[in-house]
């Protein structure tokens, strides 16, 4: 008899990943899953961490979403929303900003290194005269 945890899986199964929108920027996560879900993939290191009741009670995980084909933007939980293909996720609640802010941060290579910027600063203010 197995004493140990029981094997949940953690995603629903899936065989690919699917395009969704987030804030404008796209990302790729695996089909058949709830958004909270897809946003732990994305994210497995902070969404664990929030303040998330996973079952609609704490409002947490609210999001606004413009489905494909759809006119309008509506509010939804993204603990109950099933990701879809083209799904757009215009908003999001507090917590989900806190916890999905590391996937809006500038590439590495989109922000200048600090010595080269100076040394930028320099080589310009040596020039002038």
């Amino acid at each position: 008899m197995n004493e140990g945890h029981l094997e949940i899986p953690l995603f629903r199964p899936y065989e690919k990943l699917i395009a969704i929108t987030i804030r404008g920027k796209k990302f790729q996560i695996p089909e058949n899953q709830i958004l909270l879900r897809a946003f732990q993939y994305l994210c497995p290191d902070t969404i664990p961490y929030g303040r998330y009741c996973w079952n609609e009670e704490c409002q947490d995980c609210r999001v606004a979403v413009k489905r494909p084909g759809a006119d309008k933007v509506t509010q939804a939980l993204s603990c109950k929303l099933i990701a879809e293909e083209g799904l757009e996720v215009q908003e999001l609640a507090d917590e989900l900003t806190r916890n999905l802010r590391r996937l809006f941060l500038p590439a590495p290579e989109e922000t200048p290194c600090p010595k080269e910027s100076e040394a930028r600063s320099q080589e310009s203010g040596g020039k002038q005269g």
